[in-house]
């Protein structure tokens, strides 16, 4: 009776039946895939796999704490291209390495700062103010190397040491970049659930009237969000940056929708106050082995878009199905 009593305490926890429906799905896609490739399921592929959930996941998690205020950032995949440009960038012009991440870091935040003042401040529409700065960071992205791709960061000294911790370096059969991940995650997971910020977060999703009413500062608490996105982006262009030795001009094109995808797979509401970001570790990993698998099975890109698309899209509807039929029930 006490197992049965504790199981639907937990099961009574808002978003959970979310976030175990995600993982469920993440278990079903995975013997779907090994039974249509037996491949799928080998060491060879799974590792890599795990380091390739990284970057969908932190910006899912930028995403998803976004979402939870009601919110949107059009900026993350500008935000990593351009992390991932000036890092590289700086680099290959003789910066030290760690000054240049320091830099890049800086000037990401930045951006954080800037979301957070145009939709918190002015009350500008989350889609418009975060539109705008995805272009003017992709133009930065473009512009710092003079519209070129960077050369090679080189293989050696401090340079040799940053690819390797977000992406080469590996201990055992975890590479580094997956526990700089879940390191991230883990910080950012205790600070919604344990902290006066995180309930903020999570109050001016609910309702942001009654938040400001209670003493909420939204403008700031809007702003912590967009920085966080911005952080967590800033590192998954860190990553990018890593995997491939240079900067990219296209580097986090499409990693909008990511983001959406892993924060929404994973149950995060993107019409605000609800969600837990433990969900976006199972959409981040549901994203990855769709892309994974449907590569394996040989699967057309144009194909793998339309699914991965048709997923999302039945994702957020089914949320704003629950949430009206929560709505209705309650008028009744």
């Amino acid at each position: 009776m006490e197992k049965k009593n504790s199981f639907h305490k937990f099961m009574s926890i808002p978003g959970m039946a979310s976030v175990l429906t995600a993982f469920v799905g993440v278990v079903i896609l995975m013997i779907i895939f090994t039974f249509m490739n037996p491949n799928f399921i080998s060491q060879r592929n799974l590792v890599p796999l795990s380091r390739s959930i990284c970057p969908y996941l932190l910006v899912g998690i930028g995403q998803g704490i976004v979402c939870i205020t009601g919110n949107i950032d059009l900026s993350i995949g500008s935000v990593l291209g351009m992390s991932a440009m000036i890092s590289a960038t700086l680099i290959c012009n003789g910066v030290n390495p760690i000054l240049a991440l320091v830099i890049t870091i800086i000037a990401c935040l930045a951006v954080g700062v800037v979301n957070g003042v145009l939709v918190g401040k002015f009350k500008l529409p989350p889609f418009i103010g975060t539109l705008g700065t995805m272009t003017i960071c992709r133009g930065l992205a473009e512009i710092v190397n003079g519209n070129y791709n960077t050369g090679d960061i080189g293989t050696s000294g401090m340079a040799t040491a940053i690819r390797d911790i977000f992406y080469y370096g590996k201990v055992g059969f975890i590479y580094y970049g997956v526990i700089v991940s879940l390191i991230i995650w883990f910080v950012f997971n205790y600070i919604m659930n344990y902290t006066r910020t995180g309930r903020h977060i999570y109050a001016i999703g609910s309702n942001v009237d009654a938040a400001r009413l209670s003493g909420v500062d939204v403008f700031k608490t809007t702003t912590v969000a967009y920085l966080i996105s911005a952080f967590c982006s800033c590192i998954a262009g860190f990553i990018t940056m890593a995997a491939a030795g240079m900067g990219s001009m296209q580097a986090g094109l499409s990693y909008e929708m990511y983001g959406v995808a892993a924060a929404v797979i994973g149950g995060i509401s993107t019409l605000g106050g609800s969600g837990l970001l433990v969900g976006t570790i199972a959409g981040a990993s549901v994203w990855a082995i769709l892309q994974n698998g449907l590569t394996l099975a040989n699967v057309p890109v144009a194909i793998r878009n339309i699914v991965i698309g048709v997923i999302v899209v039945a994702c957020v509807l089914l949320d704003i199905m629950r949430r009206n039929g929560v709505k209705l029930g309650k008028k009744k």
